[in-house]
């Protein structure tokens, strides 16, 4: 395969560039979102693209005032190449609809775009997921501020800590910041337009004891996202 010419330059503090863990080399030089769907099935920016059925590219309104960024695809995500068609998917969409915000309208995507995961010590074919490396969500970072780009949405909610990581660094934290309308940063030399809400993601929902209050708190945060959106 010929490698695209990277296009860019490296953000500071970037390390996953400076030892191989990077996806830019991979970005097509101009065109949407179809082209950059299309250059990311063969990215190779980082190791997790072993053993995974392909890469899940974002989906949905090209031109949506709304982003949704969650993690990584899960293990029915990678078998189907779409964001949020398992369990957590399902929980999401009836969170949005109790918010009043339409996921058909949005454009879904996640901070990383291979299914990261471990085989149970046991044995079986059972895929469980593992949570991305700062290296691996580095690495993965060019394809989310190209979608950022090219969609440009007016607000985009961060679904859970990795998420809020690829946007706001490292030292981001859910339970800081949850809720809250903030600007977007200038993410891989582009300035973004718009707001951001960072919320929990909706698996921590599915594991938690108390599942309602989660919930609850989920689409509370949605609703200050709907009334943002107007």
């Amino acid at each position: 395969m010929t490698v695209p010419r990277a296009t860019g330059t490296r953000p500071a503090g970037d390390t996953a560039a400076a030892d191989g863990y990077d996806a830019r080399p991979y970005l097509p030089e101009r065109g949407g979102l179809a082209a950059h769907r299309r250059a990311a099935a063969d990215c190779r920016g980082c190791p997790l693209y072993e053993g995974t059925t392909g890469t899940v590219f974002g989906a949905g309104d090209a031109s949506a005032r709304l982003m949704l960024v969650g993690e990584q695809p899960g293990d029915q995500e990678d078998r189907r190449g779409e964001p949020f068609v398992g369990p957590a998917g399902s929980l999401l969409r009836r969170a949005l609809d109790d918010a009043g915000l339409d996921i058909d309208a949005a454009y879904v995507t996640n901070a990383v775009k291979h299914f990261k995961f471990v085989r149970p010590s046991g044995g079986g074919k059972r895929r469980i997921h593992k949570q991305p490396t700062l290296r691996e969500l580095s690495a993965c970072r060019p394809w989310l501020a190209a979608e950022l780009r090219l969609v440009d949405p007016e607000l985009v909610v961060a679904l859970g800590a990795t998420a809020g990581r690829a946007l706001w660094g490292s030292g981001f934290r859910v339970g800081e910041r949850r809720g809250l309308l903030v600007p977007l940063p200038t993410l891989d030399d582009g300035a973004l337009h718009g707001q951001g809400l960072a919320t929990i993601h909706p698996s921590a929902v599915l594991r938690a004891e108390d599942r309602e209050a989660l919930y609850q708190g989920l689409v509370s945060d949605l609703r200050t996202a709907a009334r943002a959106l107007g």
